[in-house]
C-alpha cells in the first residue's frame, strides 16, 4: 500500500502509480464467483472522464463493507493508487480508504456534476429535432402518429438515459444523441438509395426507415433503471432485453391506436427486433428487409465512431498509438499529420 502523502486530484487527472484522494461515483457493483466458488465483486468508480475497476475478493478486507455498505449510484471519497494494466490497458485502483461523500465535502471540491458525464448537446433540443424528423420524413399518417405517441410517452427517459451502460454513448443524454444521429444518417441513406435503386420491388419504404431509426433503441427506456449514468438493468431488461421490449412497445402502441397499417407495424417490429443484424450481437433473427440494413449500418457506424472519438480524445499516452481500448480491443493510431 502506498505510504506517500496523497495528492488531491480528480480521478481523471491521476497518472499511473499516483496515490491520491478523489471523489467518484460508484457506477456499477457486480457480484461473481471464482472457479472455486468464492464470491467476489467487480466495482467500477468513475468521474466524468474516467472509469476505473476495483476487484473485491471474499478473503480481502473490503468484502464485507462492499457487500453491505457500498451502493451503485452513490458518491464516495476514495484514497487509492491509480494504475493501468500493462497488457490489457484496463484502468484500476488499489484502495486505501473509502467513505460516502457528503455535502460537507463541497469545500474540498466535491461536485456531483463533475462526476457525471453528460452529452455535449442539449437533450431537449435533440428531442425536438427528432420529432421534427418524424414529422418531415414519415408520410404515412398512422405510422407517424405511432412514432410520435411513443416519443411523447417516453420523452423523459429518452432524454436522460445513456445509450449503453459502458460501450458507446455511456453518458446522460447518450440515448437521444445516438438515436438522433442514427436517424439523421438513415433518412439521408434512404433518400440516396431509393433514388439509385428505382427498380427495387417493393420500393424502399423511406417511412419505415425513419420510423425504425427513431424507435430502434426505444426498448432501452424499459431495459434500464432510473439512473442517468451506468443505470441498473431492470428485471424485464435482464429477462427480455431491449429488442424484445422495443418490439412489444411498438405492438402495444399500435394496438391502442388501431388505425396503423398492420403490415407497416409488422415491418417496424421486424426492424426493431433485427437491427443488430447478427445472432452473436443479440439479434433473434437476420434482417429480411432492406430498410433494416440501412438502419443497422447507420446504428453500427454511429456507435463505432463514438467509441473511436472517445478513445482518441481522451488518450494521454506518448507515442503514435493510444493505450489499448478495452471496449474496442485495440490500440488506435494517432501519430499522423494528415
Amino acid at each position: 500500500m502506498a505510504k506517500s502523502k496523497p495528492v488531491q486530484a480528480r480521478l481523471s487527472e491521476l497518472t499511473a502509480g499516483q496515490f491520491g484522494d478523489f471523489f467518484a461515483l460508484l457506477s456499477d457493483k457486480t457480484k461473481g464467483a471464482t472457479r472455486e466458488g468464492k464470491a467476489f465483486y467487480t466495482c467500477r468508480f468513475r468521474d466524468a472522464r474516467r472509469t476505473v475497476a476495483f476487484m473485491v475478493w471474499a478473503d480481502g478486507p473490503w468484502f464485507a463493507p462492499c457487500e453491505s455498505e457500498w451502493h451503485a449510484g452513490q458518491f464516495y471519497k476514495l484514497r487509492a493508487v491509480y494504475g493501468e494494466h500493462e497488457r490489457y490497458g484496463q484502468q484500476l485502483i488499489e484502495l486505501n480508504d473509502i467513505r460516502p461523500a457528503t455535502d460537507a465535502d463541497k469545500a474540498a471540491g466535491f461536485d456531483r456534476s463533475q462526476l457525471i458525464e453528460s452529452s455535449r448537446h442539449d437533450p431537449a433540443a435533440m428531442f425536438a429535432e427528432l420529432k421534427e424528423l418524424a414529422t418531415a420524413h414519415i408520410a404515412d399518417e398512422g405510422l407517424r402518429r405511432l412514432v410520435l405517441t411513443l416519443l411523447d410517452k417516453y420523452a423523459e427517459p429518452l432524454q436522460r438515459l445513456p445509450a449503453t451502460r459502458d460501450r458507446f454513448h455511456p453518458f446522460a443524454g447518450g440515448l437521444i444523441e445516438h438515436t438522433l444521429a442514427v436517424t439523421r444518417s438513415a433518412v439521408q441513406l434512404a433518400e440516396r438509395y431509393s433514388a439509385y435503386y428505382t427498380e427495387l420491388k417493393p420500393p424502399l419504404n423511406r417511412d419505415l426507415v425513419a420510423a425504425g431509426a427513431i424507435l430502434h433503441d426505444i426498448g432501452r427506456v424499459l431495459e434500464f433503471g432510473a439512473e442517468a449514468v451506468a443505470p441498473s438493468v431492470t428485471i424485464p431488461g435482464r429477462m427480455a432485453g431491449h429488442l424484445l421490449l422495443g418490439r412489444d412497445m411498438v405492438r402495444d402502441a399500435a394496438r391502442e391506436l388501431s388505425d396503423v397499417n398492420p403490415e407497416l407495424v409488422l415491418m417496424l417490429e421486424h426492424i426493431v427486433l433485427t437491427h443488430l443484424s447478427l445472432p452473436e450481437w443479440g439479434s433473434p433473427r437476420l434482417p429480411l428487409v432492406p430498410e433494416c440494413l440501412i438502419i443497422h449500418h447507420a446504428d453500427d457506424l454511429d456507435a463505432k465512431l463514438e467509441m473511436y472519438a472517445r478513445c482518441l480524445s481522451r488518450d494521454k499516452s506518448d507515442g503514435p498509438f493510444t493505450e489499448r481500448d478495452p471496449v474496442l480491443n485495440r490500440h488506435l493510431f494517432k501519430g499522423r499529420s494528415v
